[in-house]
């Protein structure tokens, strides 16, 4: 991979006009001439100015970040792609650092880790400790501590990003990413990278507690179907200890209190609460077991898929080595030994015909394509 002409660098802007000149500026005098910007619908002059310092400008067809990546990645004409921001907070110097593990073939998704190099005041307090919680929630959901899935600078193949099944349109993208490179065992590696603050004069487009939310929210949605484990046995464990608690309650008015009291109707909750948490923990439980099987299938499947690729391509490249035609040479005896049989079309003679000649008579006949002395 030739990191200065099979790279798209990729930017999605929605009013980043104070920075995005330097951040377009610093990728091209590094080499990188393809870079995108995605805006989604500036009025700050964002678009003039990207397209001044080089890059190329794609309106973006629908709101969101997560929609802008989707739309951006599918316009990139390059095999591999480098995301960041607009917004000056990730520096273009750490490019070379996360195109390298994929040059090196060691990853097919990169993570810039922003607690790596952050300068004080790149981020605050309660958005620092937010992004600890939710790093930790998604290694504990996920079994992966990738240490940073919030950041936005990322380096991934086109063929790797396929394979992700991404609906996000917000913030919530890079949580959708590291789940899906969890879920398909898609090669990830964390490189660590600067983080700088935001100029003063420039306003953020993250709402830390309504996106923290959503963010929660993904992460809790995308365990359904890469650990429902926990996502059906959290949901059983809390409806069962609510029903646990009802019943004990109920057993409490009825055995201990003097005179006894009856809760019918929170009995029936309580009961109901525990039947129902058991259910979904056996069902947790089911549901894991088969996306075991799943994940080891699909595995298979694609490694299979990779080897028949490999074959093709080694045919292909002893083919044009050879100078024969795809199939090679066994592909031309055949098609002469058809020739053969059917004979010179021209002539409207065969062998079958000459030999047939040959045999009648008293004597051996001599072909008429010999010349009589």
């Amino acid at each position: 991979m030739d990191p200065r002409t099979d790279v798209c660098v990729l930017l999605p802007t929605l009013d980043e006009a104070r920075t995005i000149g330097e951040v377009v500026s610093g990728f091209t005098e590094r080499g990188y001439e393809n870079v995108l910007v995605v805006d989604g619908g500036s009025t700050d002059g964002t678009r003039r100015i990207a397209e001044e310092h080089g890059a190329r400008v794609l309106v973006q067809s629908g709101s969101g970040k997560g929609q802008a990546v989707r739309e951006g990645v599918s316009e990139a004409d390059a095999p591999v792609v480098l995301m960041a921001d607009g917004d000056g907070t990730y520096d273009p110097a750490d490019a070379d650092a996360m195109l390298e593990p994929i040059a090196e073939g060691r990853a097919e998704h990169v993570i810039g880790d922003r607690f790596h190099g952050m300068e004080p005041g790149a981020m605050p307090r309660l958005n620092r400790a937010g992004n600890r919680l939710v790093n930790r929630a998604f290694a504990f959901i996920h079994g992966r501590n990738l240490v940073d899935i919030l950041s936005g600078y990322r380096a991934f193949t086109r063929s790797s990003f396929d394979r992700l099944r991404l609906t996000a349109d917000g913030f919530g993208i890079e949580t959708e990413m590291a789940v899906e490179c969890v879920k398909h065992g898609v090669p990830t590696e964390v490189v660590g990278v600067g983080y700088a603050p935001r100029p003063a004069d420039s306003d953020t487009n993250l709402r830390p507690v309504r996106d923290g939310a959503r963010i929660y929210l993904t992460l809790f949605r995308l365990a359904k179907t890469n650990n429902p484990l926990f996502y059906f046995g959290s949901v059983g464990l809390l409806a069962l200890l609510t029903g646990l608690a009802i019943g004990g309650y109920v057993g409490y008015e009825w055995f201990i209190r003097e005179p006894p009291v009856s809760h019918e109707v929170l009995a029936a909750v309580g009961a109901s609460g525990v039947v129902l948490g058991v259910q979904l923990l056996m069902f947790g439980v089911l549901s894991d077991v088969i996306v075991a099987v799943n994940r080891e299938q699909t595995r298979r499947l694609e490694e299979l898929a990779r080897r028949l690729d490999e074959g093709r391509g080694a045919d292909d490249r002893d083919g044009s080595d050879t100078g024969h035609p795809v199939g090679g040479p066994h592909r031309r005896a055949e098609d002469t030994r058809g020739r053969d049989a059917y004979g010179d079309r021209e002539t409207g003679r065969d062998a079958d015909a000459e030999e047939s000649e040959a045999e009648e008579g008293d004597g051996p006949v001599e072909s008429d394509r010999e010349v009589s002395t």
